[in-house]
């Protein structure tokens, strides 16, 4: 009998996860992450991407290095200023919904399983998209932090609290 491994392909919404993570009130690993996801022998990892946004070229630039050592494909864009009307503020932020699903759709003939690491609202099409394609999808966020049409697009969900004790990051 023929055995298919799984292949596997990460996208991390950074910018995202930050929030999330910063909710929960703990970090996690992002090489952790990597071992945890490729730790079945019947799964090998395809590709990781990290996506985020920077207040400058400069920005976040160990960190980045850092990731891309550990193998992720690191996208990002310089964050831009909005005024909030609203609450008359400014705040950032750099969307980059479109570049995930691009690598997504860009990439979907090298995988059969996706772990997204977002809990946006904005990927339920695409997350549609891919299992209509045989591609089983699984979502890791948090709880308060996951949209409702995410969640019901995806064939499985983690809660980040759930794996807390394999991606956390230790203190050395």
């Amino acid at each position: 009998m023929h055995f298919e491994r799984d292949r596997l392909s990460i996208f991390v919404d950074g910018n995202n996860m930050f929030y999330a993570q910063q909710k929960n009130g703990w970090f996690f690993d992002p090489r952790r992450v990597l071992e945890y996801f490729r730790e079945s022998a019947s799964t090998k990892l395809v590709n990781a991407f990290w996506y985020t946004g920077l207040k400058d070229p400069q920005d976040q630039r160990g960190f980045r290095d850092a990731l891309i050592s550990l193998g992720y494909t690191v996208r990002y864009k310089i964050l831009k200023e909005y005024y909030d009307d609203t609450s008359g503020r400014y705040s950032q932020k750099a969307n980059l919904d479109i570049e995930i699903v691009v690598d997504m759709f860009n990439t979907c003939e090298q995988y059969n399983r996706v772990i997204l690491f977002s809990g946006d609202g904005d990927f339920e099409r695409a997350i549609e998209l891919l299992r209509s394609k045989n591609t089983h999808i699984t979502v890791v966020s948090t709880e308060g932090m996951i949209a409702r049409e995410l969640r019901n697009a995806t064939d499985c969900y983690i809660d980040l609290n759930s794996i807390r004790e394999h991606i956390e990051k230790q203190d050395y």
